[in-house]
């Protein structure tokens, strides 16, 4: 009997420390002193959108948290300087995790629009998703979405928080249907509110529709 015990006990032991350490793997993070592709492909992303001056080395030392903590300050996150799974999701890098690089474009694209548009009608909510991926395509704009979201002065919901606002799930949908192909706006790359918008530029280009209170254009 106490040998039996002491068998289920060594098990019970294997178990937990194999569970620790699938946890460890699969939600790693990369902080001060990691070093590795992740932490490039970070640094690169962050100075791309002007939160990192240093070298892009692979060397996650106090530029980098730094650059991070400015990051997750400004996009909701708890500004620790740790790339976790919920920052490098922003950032638009895998996670680690089981969700795939679809689910986590999908995610974000879901969040500008519901910060840009949730309150347009569903045409108006694909519109402004599709001028997203338009970006991504166009050679002016950075080739990935969370590049083109994170712009510098791109999207005024995230300047002004709205992108960190609850998700309707209409704009989950309209993210869906805009990466499936569907572009309402016939390949628009901006777009404003003509009763807002303070850009003498922006009213400059020429316009291909309106949709709802947006106007959309090359």
């Amino acid at each position: 009997m106490k040998h039996i015990s002491k068998r289920i006990s060594v098990m019970l032991l294997s178990t937990v420390i194999c569970c620790v350490f699938c946890e460890s793997t699969v939600f790693a993070l990369s902080k001060i002193g990691s070093q590795g592709q992740e932490v490039t492909n970070i640094q690169t992303r962050l100075k791309s959108w002007g939160y990192y001056s240093g070298s892009i080395d692979g060397i996650y030392g106090w530029r980098t948290a730094n650059a991070v903590k400015e990051f997750q300050r400004k996009n909701g996150l708890t500004a620790d300087g740790i790339s976790g799974p919920a920052t490098l999701s922003k950032i638009g890098l895998p996670t680690g995790s089981s969700s795939s690089s679809y689910s986590n474009d999908t995610t974000l694209l879901a969040m500008v629009i519901n910060g840009e548009a949730r309150g347009e009608s569903y045409e108006g909510q694909v519109a402004v998703g599709a001028v997203v991926l338009n970006r991504v395509r166009h050679s002016s704009f950075p080739n990935t979405i969370a590049g083109v979201v994170y712009q510098p002065g791109a999207f005024t919901a995230v300047d002004d928080g709205q992108i960190n606002k609850a998700i309707q799930s209409s704009c989950y949908n309209a993210a869906r249907d805009a990466l499936n192909g569907w572009d309402p706006t016939g390949g628009a790359i901006y777009y404003y509110n003509p009763s807002t918008a303070t850009s003498s530029w922006i009213r400059t280009r020429p316009i291909i529709k309106t949709i709802g209170k947006h106007v959309f254009c090359k």
